[in-house]
């Protein structure tokens, strides 16, 4: 790549950055320190803040929401590390099978997740209905498991839908390590144990890292399973419900203010310790671990683990799944009666159908828009020799460590009349623009990897012979580049559209008016609608996990890559 070429390309994709992520993200910040005098003017203030630390309520929930990053780490980590070790270590019965289907909670929204297990954990679900009928429980006096475990049902949902983010990041970052480190280390009589703790998992700690803090983030600022928990005192329920107030009450920006502190600071530690780590300069492994052949009842526990793990994961799918197709389910382990009227009644809500159309729209348009930003920073990425091209790579990750509640609230904000995004609201207060904006730069990452990935594997030599032949270098990205990383690239657009569809922050903030909802927002103003609006949301999750299992698996048949998809 000409150098002018990858300089102008640089400077357009730090420009939009700058405009569409960094701004917002900035306006937020600005606003938290800002105050109003009565005759309009601004003035610096940290009044704000200290409303927040003064306030028991706030400071509440911002504990809470600490409490929930962190617990969820532990939990999603707890399961994570022992899959991917025994994962790598050890070839069992059905390990193929059982390592994709340990990724299965990825198919499933969280907080549609939630309604299921409402069902499965509420007084009258089918795990009380269960004990009682096992005699293990009066059934006059059902225990409410939600209300006394609210926190631990939140970090149990977390940990069963992140878990695979975590398994992909330890299981790429035990790929890479040479199998020379730890022969040697077994050679001089260090037993299995300390091998472990003192080689494997020092050296595994990027993938460990950089797996966990998106895993804190996503945990620390999730909005939908505490919603749909009626778990109110966390920070970012308490954002959402400041919204009504905005243009009263500027707390809320200082909230979200904090959030992006803690966010980044996590961010920051991730990519110090990943700098620091011995991988990072290690030579390139000069071959890979055979996986150790099991049998017998070791290969049966292995495959076991797995399979349990699965089943565990996907009891929020079942009771989603169970919910949609319930007549009458109350007080019983199993739906009483089964239909499928759910799903017609679906077709003909005054929500649903343009729900589906309106996210498909929105998905789309931000699915080409990442798509021609993420081809060109990979390009500038991967054939450039500009020194800071990895500067612009690490810039256009940033998407995957700053909260997505905090953009929503950026960009909700500076949407308002006189703002600066207003342009790109319609003039019948469309949000269609805003949002597909708002999705194509939260998304990025996705396309941008698998972009690299695939001109990274891809032989130069092709593309310098079609310019030596006199092609240009549009002809030669579109004739010979492209084609050479279509599967990646289809790749990273399935899962970026297929995750904006089911995007829940920008949607559930964004989108203000029941003619523009995406499927998200639809499904958690369903969820409060009287009669059977549970069922009917129920039924949308169910049409939501099938899309998404789809793309899921269309991703990585065409090559997407395990764990590099979440790398911060």
């Amino acid at each position: 790549m000409k150098r002018g070429n990858a300089i102008l390309i640089s400077l357009v994709v730090v420009a939009l950055f700058a405009v569409f992520f960094i701004y917002p993200a900035g306006m937020v910040v600005k606003q938290a320190f800002e105050g109003t005098r009565a005759d309009g003017s601004h003035y610096f203030t940290l009044d704000f803040f200290a409303a927040i630390f003064r306030n028991p309520i706030y400071q509440e929930g911002l504990w809470n929401a600490l409490l929930l990053g962190i617990a969820s780490t532990v939990a999603t980590l707890a399961i994570a590390l022992p899959l991917a070790l025994i994962g790598h270590r050890y070839d069992f019965f059905g390990k193929s099978a059982l390592g994709v289907l340990v990724l299965s909670p990825m198919i499933l929204p969280p907080f549609v997740g939630a309604v299921g297990v409402k069902q499965m954990l509420g007084v009258n679900g089918a795990f009380n209905a269960l004990l009682i009928d096992l005699g293990m429980m009066d059934a006059a006096a059902p225990y409410d498991w939600l209300a006394n475990g609210r926190f631990l049902g939140i970090v149990l949902m977390n940990a069963l839908h992140l878990y695979p983010i975590l398994y992909m990041n330890i299981a790429a970052a035990l790929a890479n390590l040479d199998p020379a480190m730890e022969q040697a280390a077994e050679n001089l009589g260090c037993p299995p144990w300390k091998r472990f703790f003192r080689v494997t998992l020092p050296l595994a700690m990027p993938g460990v890292f950089a797996g966990s803090s998106i895993v804190f983030i996503w945990a620390f600022t999730e909005l939908g399973v505490p919603l749909v928990f009626d778990f109110a005192r966390v920070a970012p329920v308490q954002i959402f419900d400041g919204l009504k107030g905005l243009g009263k009450n500027p707390v809320p920006y200082a909230l979200t203010a904090v959030l992006l502190v803690v966010a980044t600071g996590v961010f920051a530690l991730s990519k110090l310790v990943i700098g620091r780590s011995p991988l990072g300069t290690a030579p390139r492994p000069k071959g890979r671990a055979n996986a150790i052949p099991l049998g017998g009842w070791r290969s049966a526990a292995c495959s076991l683990l797995f399979l349990t793990t699965f089943l565990i994961a996907t009891i929020p799918h079942l009771g989603v799944l169970l919910l949609s197709f319930a007549g009458r389910w109350y007080g019983t382990v199993i739906p009483d009666e089964l239909t499928a009227r759910h799903y017609i009644e679906a077709l003909g809500d005054g929500l649903v159908v343009p729900s589906i159309r309106n996210s498909l729209m929105y998905a789309g348009t931000a699915t080409v828009m990442a798509l021609a930003i993420g081809l060109s920073v990979a390009w500038v990425v991967v054939r450039s020799d500009l020194k800071f091209r990895n500067v612009l790579d690490a810039l256009v990750m940033l998407p995957l460590a700053v909260p997505g509640l905090v953009m929503a609230f950026g960009y909700l904000a500076l949407s308002q009349d006189g703002k600066a995004f207003h342009f790109l609201v319609g003039g019948d207060g469309s949000p269609f623009l805003l949002i597909a904006v708002a999705y194509a730069f939260r998304r990025l990452p996705y396309i941008v990897r698998s972009a690299v990935a695939g001109l990274q594997q891809g032989n130069p030599a092709l593309e310098e012979a079609a310019k030596s032949l006199g092609a240009t270098p549009w002809r030669t990205l579109r004739r010979i580049s492209v084609p050479l990383i279509g599967a990646n690239l289809a790749a990273g657009s399935i899962l970026a559209f297929a995750f904006a569809m089911l995007e829940v922050s920008d949607s559930l903030i964004l989108a203000q008016q029941a003619q523009h909802y995406p499927i998200t927002k639809a499904i958690y103003t369903l969820l409060s609608t009287l009669g059977n609006g549970t069922e009917l949301a129920a039924a949308l999750g169910v049409w939501a996990m099938v899309f998404l299992s789809f793309a899921i698996m269309g991703a990585a048949v065409l090559g997407g890559r395990r764990g590099g998809l979440f790398k911060v």
